[in-house]
């Protein structure tokens, strides 16, 4: 049995990665202000502390000799159009967070021995063409420099002696939350299609293969460093469409155009509109089997 604390564990994919851990029996301390979000949870080894994502407290005992720490912490990036005010909630969610974990981690006479930090693929930006590897270089737009910023204050965690996993997430694919939640509803009534020129790669990952990343990354002291967590199945967001319409059996047929986006999400409409080949080398190399690793198998999966 591990002992685990995680961040931002009541959100798309915290709260299955916390059934899953009680699942294999690790005792899971949780850190959140829904004190209330796992009530119905019986498992005696779970525990959830009051946290405001920000301040040091009574939680900072709970680090003490935890075997890792799992930081999912950070705003919804995709809830709201990106204001200069929204900007500030993204990047302050996640690195105040950060900041706190470390700080904390700090006190505990056994320090933490792993830290698991969530970031996206967003750290490249914009490429056009090749393959997108973990040692690709950083982007220059908004969510680039947010996830360089956070990742940068995860390194600091090396400092204590912990190994530092930087997961760079693509786009989460399951029917309940996330991206597919909002592609769903305009191809169910036969309006679906792709945004922007459709030729933009789609980095996407099944939901139960990023909780696997994360396991297997808790469990593989080899693992260390940026990870790209996404399938190997590269396709575009026209292919995407195309395969989400397929499995539906809807059409895909009425693209929404960059400039149509760009006037309704203003300056987020790049994350959508633009993208990456980002390929899981690292998984790859250290030996991790995807469940999902094609889209076909993941829609009718989630469907």
């Amino acid at each position: 049995m591990a002992k685990i604390v995680i961040s931002g564990a009541t959100g798309f994919v915290g709260r299955i990665l916390v059934k899953r851990l009680l699942d294999q029996n690790h005792h899971v301390i949780v850190l959140s202000r829904r004190t209330d979000a796992f009530k119905n949870e019986r498992s005696q080894n779970l525990t959830v502390d009051w946290w405001d994502g920000k301040s040091l407290g009574l939680w900072t005992s709970q680090l003490d000799g935890a075997d890792a720490i799992i930081n999912l912490s950070g705003e919804g990036i995709a809830g709201k159009r990106w204001t200069a005010p929204q900007k500030e909630i993204l990047k302050n969610s996640r690195l105040d967070a950060t900041r706190a974990l470390i700080s904390a981690a700090t006190y505990a006479s056994k320090k933490p021995k792993t830290f698991i930090n969530a970031s996206a693929v967003g750290y490249y930006g914009s490429v056009k063409s090749g393959e997108v590897t973990e040692d690709f270089p950083k982007g220059d737009d908004f969510l680039a420099n947010l996830c360089a910023q956070w990742e940068e204050e995860a390194k600091k965690a090396q400092s204590l002696g912990a190994r530092v996993v930087l997961i760079r997430i693509g786009i989460v694919l399951e029917k309940e939350g996330g991206a597919l939640k909002k592609f769903i509803p305009p191809f169910r009534f036969f309006v679906g299609g792709p945004l922007g020129s459709g030729d933009q790669f789609f980095p996407w990952v099944h939901r139960e293969d990023l909780i696997g990343i994360i396991l297997y990354a808790l469990q593989n002291s080899s693992l260390s460093g940026p990870v790209n967590a996404v399938s190997p199945g590269i396709l575009t967001m026209k292919e995407f469409c195309a395969e989400l319409g397929q499995a539906m059996k809807r059409p895909s047929w009425a693209p929404v155009p960059a400039f149509a986006l760009k006037i309704l999400l203003g300056e987020m409409a790049d994350m959508v509109i633009t993208g990456q080949k980002a390929v899981p080398k690292r998984l790859q190399e250290e030996g991790y089997r995807f469940l999902y690793p094609d889209i076909k198998t993941s829609l009718a999966s989630i469907l």
